[in-house]
C-alpha cells in the first residue's frame, strides 16, 4: 500500500469527551470517528487492525474444530421471550417494532438464535459434539457509553457456541475453547491474564475471564506471584485467618464518639488499627406473591472489618440471600436498631434479624461497633462472652494485597486488567428455558449441555493501546499493527535516487510477504515521523540522499530512541528476521 492511496487523517489533539489514552490515539491516528454516542466508524486504519484480530480469532478458531456462521443483528423477540431475557435483560437490551408492531431486538449476544438452530438441525447424539462461531455487530444500550470502543454501544464480537450431550463432555468442549484462547492472547503479543471468574447463578467453576493487563484496567484481578492462581476480584476466595482467636482481654464498654460516624474516623478518635473495628452492612430481602406485591420481608445484618469492602457476588451466594437482596430501608434500620446508620451494631437490637460474620470478624476479640446510638460505639466485644456464638460465618469480602492466596502457595497481589475475552461453561440454562433436545444413545431425549465463548473484537484493540502506548502515541505489537513496516523516503519528490530505492524496497518487501506502507506523500521528515509514531507502526525504515550515498538506510523500532544504520541490500533480511517470515 502506498500513503498517497490510503487514507491517513491524523490529528494533533484528541477529542474533548476522549477520557482514556486508547480513546484519545484512536481519534488522533484516524482510526476511529464518533458518529453518536458510543458509536464510531471504523476507519480504514483502525479497519486494518480489526481484521487482523479478526484473522487470528478465525484461524485458531477453526484450528479447535468451530465452524463460522453468521446470525441476524436484528432478531425476533420471541426468542428472547422463551428465556425470559426480553423482560429481564433491562434497558440494555435494544427492542425494535417493525411496521408490522411485531417485536424485535438488536442483539446484544446470541444465545437464543444458536440454541434454536441447534435444535432444529442437531437431533441425534451422533451429530454430538458441535461448536459454532460467529464475528459479528452487537449492541448493547450502555447507559453512560465512555471510554471511545471500550465502552461502546455498537461493537463487533466474537461470539461461540458449543454443543454436548452431556457434562463430561461439555466440560472438554470448555478446556478445547479455553486452550484455543490461551493461542490466541499468546498470538496477540500482549500481556494478559486467564483468571477465574465467578459463574453467577448458574454456579460451578467452569468461567474464565482473559484480561489484558494495564494500569487504566477497570477490574481488579488477583495472583499470585509463587503460583498459577489468578482470579478476579469477584471469585478470588479470602480464606480464613490461620489460629485460634484470641481471648478476650478488655471488657466490653460504651464510648463516647461524638461526630464519629464511620469507622476510620472512630479508629482515628480511639488511636486504633482500622482493622479492630467492626462495620454492620444492613440488607433485606423480600417475598412475593404471584401478583407480584411483598409479603414478607427480612432484615439481615452483615458485620465486616472496618478496613475491608463487601463482595456483593460473594454474599450473593449466601443462604436465604442467594434469591436477590437490596439494601434495607431508613424504616427498616430503625425498627431493628433504633438508630441512623454509622453508629449501628449487633448488640441491644430493638427487633431479632438475620446475622451473617465475615471470616475475619469470626475470630476476632476486643473489637469495636457501634452501639446502637447516635455519637456511641462499643469497645471491648468478644463472641461467646458478650454476644453468642455466630452462626452463619461466610466470606463476604474482596481480598486485599497480601492476602493468603486460596491454593496455599504465597501472598495474593492485585493488578489492574481490561476483559476481552470470556470463556463460560453454561449447562442447560439455555436448551431447558426453549426445550432444545437431541436423541441420546437410550433413544431419550435430552437437553443439550452449552458453554458459550467472547472476545470482544473491537474492545480488543483499545486495550492494546491501553498497554502498548508512549507520549508520542501508540506502539502496536507487530501481530495488531495496522501495517507492520513503513518506508519512509526523505525528499522522495525531489531525488530521483531516493524514490528509486524506496519503490525498490516497497517492492521487495512486498514480495517477501511483509505488511509494507510507502510513505510517498512528499511530506516534511518531521511530520512524517510524527505520524507514524502516532499510529504505531513498530517497524520504520528511512531512505535519505546521504545514506544512500554511503550504501546505507535507518532501521528503528517504534520502541527504540534512536536508528541504526543497516546496508541498503541487508535490510529485507533484517526485517525478515524481527518478523519472523
Amino acid at each position: 500500500m502506498k500513503a498517497s492511496q490510503f487514507l491517513i487523517s491524523t490529528l494533533k489533539e484528541a477529542p474533548a469527551d476522549a477520557e482514556v489514552v486508547s480513546h484519545q490515539l484512536m481519534t488522533r491516528a484516524g482510526m476511529v470517528k464518533k458518529l453518536g454516542a458510543g458509536i464510531y466508524s471504523y476507519m480504514p486504519m483502525g479497519l486494518r487492525v480489526i481484521h487482523k484480530v479478526e484473522a487470528i480469532v478465525r484461524e485458531e478458531m477453526n484450528r479447535a474444530g468451530s465452524v463460522e456462521l453468521t446470525m441476524p443483528v436484528i432478531q425476533p423477540a420471541e426468542f428472547w421471550q422463551e428465556t425470559g431475557r426480553f423482560e429481564k435483560m433491562g434497558a440494555e437490551l435494544l427492542r425494535i417494532k417493525d411496521r408490522h408492531d411485531r417485536d424485535f431486538v438488536v442483539q446484544p449476544t446470541s444465545e437464543e438464535v444458536v440454541t434454536d438452530i441447534a435444535r432444529q438441525d442437531f437431533r441425534s447424539y451422533k451429530q454430538l459434539p458441535k461448536n459454532l462461531y460467529q464475528i459479528q455487530t452487537k449492541f448493547r444500550d450502555e447507559r453512560r457509553p465512555r471510554f471511545g470502543l471500550m465502552r461502546g454501544r455498537e461493537f463487533i464480537m466474537k461470539d461461540a457456541y458449543s454443543f454436548d450431550r452431556d457434562e463430561a463432555a461439555a466440560k472438554t468442549s470448555y478446556q478445547v475453547m479455553a486452550e484455543a484462547y490461551r493461542r490466541i492472547f499468546d498470538r496477540f503479543g500482549l500481556r494478559y491474564r486467564a483468571v477465574a471468574a465467578d459463574s453467577g447463578a448458574i454456579g460451578g467453576d467452569l468461567s474464565e475471564e482473559f484480561q489484558v493487563i494495564a494500569a487504566t484496567g477497570e477490574d481488579a484481578i488477583v495472583y499470585c506471584p509463587e503460583s498459577d492462581y489468578a482470579a478476579n476480584m469477584e471469585k478470588a476466595e479470602a480464606l480464613a485467618p490461620a489460629g485460634p482467636r484470641p481471648g478476650a482481654t478488655n471488657p466490653m464498654v460504651k464510648t463516647p464518639t461524638p461526630g464519629k460516624s464511620t469507622c476510620a474516623d472512630v479508629a482515628a478518635l480511639l488511636g486504633v488499627p482500622l482493622a479492630t473495628t467492626v462495620k454492620s452492612l444492613v440488607l433485606a430481602t423480600d417475598e412475593f406473591n404471584e401478583a407480584g406485591e411483598i409479603v414478607k420481608s427480612q432484615v439481615w445484618l452483615l458485620l465486616l472489618r472496618g478496613d475491608h469492602d463487601m463482595n456483593e457476588v460473594k454474599v450473593a451466594k449466601v443462604p436465604g440471600l442467594n434469591a436477590g437482596f437490596r439494601f434495607a430501608t431508613g424504616a427498616e434500620i430503625d425498627a431493628h436498631f433504633g438508630c441512623k446508620p454509622g453508629y449501628l451494631g449487633p448488640i441491644g437490637l430493638k427487633k431479632p434479624l438475620n446475622l451473617v460474620v465475615d471470616r475475619d470478624v469470626a475470630v476476632m476479640a476486643d473489637w469495636i461497633c457501634g452501639a446502637n446510638e447516635a455519637d456511641f460505639h462499643m469497645t471491648g466485644v468478644n463472641w461467646g462472652r458478650d454476644l453468642p456464638e455466630p452462626a452463619l460465618v461466610a466470606d463476604l469480602r474482596n481480598v486485599v494485597e497480601g492476602d493468603a492466596s486460596p491454593d496455599g502457595k504465597g501472598r495474593l497481589a492485585i493488578e489492574r486488567g481490561i476483559e476481552v475475552g470470556h470463556v463460560f461453561y453454561l449447562g442447560t440454562k439455555y436448551s431447558k428455558a426453549m426445550n432444545a433436545t437431541f436423541l441420546g444413545e437410550d433413544g431419550k431425549p435430552a437437553h443439550f449441555e452449552m458453554g458459550c465463548y467472547g472476545i470482544g473484537i473491537t474492545r480488543l484493540p483499545a486495550a492494546a493501546i491501553e498497554q502498548n502506548h508512549d507520549e508520542r502515541g501508540i506502539i502496536w505489537p507487530d501481530a495488531l499493527a495496522p501495517f507492520t513496516v513503513v518506508v519512509c523516503p526523505i525528499g522522495m519528490d525531489r531525488s530521483p535516487e531516493v524514490k528509486a530505492a524506496a519503490e525498490r524496497l516497497y517492492s521487495e518487501l512486498l514480495a517477501a510477504g511483509l505488511d509494507v506502507i510507502l510513505d510517498d506523500r512528499g511530506e516534511r521528515p518531521g511530520a512524517m515521523f510524527a505520524d507514524w509514531e502516532l499510529i504505531g507502526v513498530p517497524h520504520r525504515v528511512t531512505i535519505g540522499d546521504r545514506g544512500l550515498a554511503a550504501g546505507q538506510v535507518e532501521y528503528q523500532h517504534r520502541r527504540h530512541t534512536a536508528a541504526t544504520q543497516v546496508a541498503v541490500g541487508e535490510v529485507v533480511a533484517l526485517l525478515k528476521g524481527k518478523l519472523k517470515t
